[in-house]
């Protein structure tokens, strides 16, 4: 098999390249050039997408004799990532960036790509695994090891994608044996931290570089009951369920904190409020895709269980969902049996049964018995 194997420059996709080289693939690696100043990428631990992190890609293919080549996929990651990104929080929801670069970037545009140039599957260092079942059709389910899984952001894959991916690291039963692994075959990046965060947020602090993309303007925050309790600097900034940077200048009558419900962004507000108020029963989700054969209710319209899980490191929570047909696409309805604290619109909601991954929505509204957003 032809494989283009996907490399960031971390250990984990080091480790799967070289696995695929020792199962006999024709392999060549590829690193993506995200943006063409690259200081304005988190560099070091903190990064995935830097120069140093393609240094380090270069040197690992050398290691295991494959060729290596730089592809630059910076306009479209500036289209499709970084982009979306404000717009989402000009909206007032809340995007999940590395969701969009594993759909529209790494499993679209590169995989088209690959899939052009003639490979058959492109690998990369996600902790996830890919089963067939007895039809022969393709389903994404949870890595081995539990702490490690990565199926939540691959959720944005579908049935064609997943016939041309490959995770060598699936069945591996911990991170420290990928280390070994790598440390054991002369791997310079064996010991090298994990990337996390925004990579195009250079300082991690995206409620300042969102200010330096949008002209933002000050506005009233209002508690639920409508009066005014503070004031904001820009309502794009904030996200439901936040606490910090609220600055209000009025304590609640408890004296607890409060946290933001709500975002109004066409009229600048912000809405404030108790703890409680965060918890959500039901949700409604857009853009919904499936990783694999669709489950036969959703084009029947009837109620199917799943476990929902609403961001990476999220336990999973029980509910039922079925799918609404719209002249724009299908609408996801999940109702939860145990409610959830602090869910943003623009988040992605991840659907399981099992080890298995159904598919994914962007939430679209999140509402709770206790608060009703306007």
């Amino acid at each position: 098999m032809k494989v283009l194997a996907a490399m960031s420059g971390g250990v984990d996709s080091a480790v799967a390249a070289a696995r695929a080289v020792d199962a006999g693939h024709e392999v060549v690696g590829v690193h993506l050039a995200l943006s063409r100043m690259p200081g304005t990428l988190r560099t070091g631990s903190r990064g995935c997408c830097t120069i140093e992190d393609s240094s380090d890609a270069w040197r690992a293919c050398e290691k295991l004799g494959i060729p290596f080549y730089v592809w630059d996929f910076s306009e479209r990651f500036k289209a499709d990532v970084v982009d979306d990104f404000i717009a989402e929080y000009q909206a007032g929801r809340t995007p999940n960036p590395c969701m969009r670069c594993n759909e529209k970037i790494k499993f679209e545009a590169l995989l088209d790509k690959a899939i052009a140039l003639g490979f058959d599957a492109v690998a990369t260092g996600h902790y996830a695994t890919i089963l067939t079942d007895a039809d022969g059709n393709r389903e994404l389910h949870r890595a081995a090891t539990w702490t490690k899984d990565q199926s939540y952001v691959l959720g944005v894959l579908n049935e064609q994608q997943l016939a041309h991916c490959y995770f060598p690291l699936g069945d591996t039963p911990s991170k420290d044996l990928v280390r070994a692994e790598a440390e054991e075959r002369g791997l310079s990046v064996a010991k090298k931290p994990d990337s996390h965060d925004i990579c195009f947020i250079p300082d991690g602090d995206t409620r300042g570089w969102l200010a330096e993309q949008i002209e933002m303007t000050n506005g009233p925050i209002l508690d639920q009951d409508g009066e005014q309790i503070g004031e904001h600097e820009g309502s794009e900034a904030y996200t439901v369920g936040q606490r910090r940077g609220l600055k209000l200048g009025r304590p609640a009558p408890d004296g607890k904190p409060r946290f933001v419900l709500e975002i109004r962004p066409k009229e600048n507000t912000v809405v404030a409020g108790p703890r409680e108020l965060l918890d959500i029963d039901r949700i409604t989700g857009i853009r919904v895709s499936w990783a694999g054969l669709p489950v036969a209710e959703a084009s029947t319209g009837d109620w199917f269980d799943i476990d929902l899980q609403i961001r990476a490191h999220a336990d999973p929570v029980p509910a039922r969902a079925r799918v609404e047909q719209e002249e724009d696409g299908q609408r996801l309805v999940v109702e939860l049996e145990e409610p959830l604290k602090g869910v943003a619109p623009g988040q992605t909601a991840v659907m399981y049964q099992g080890t298995r991954v159904l598919g994914q929505a962007t939430i679209d509204t999140a509402r709770s018995k206790n608060y009703q957003p306007a």
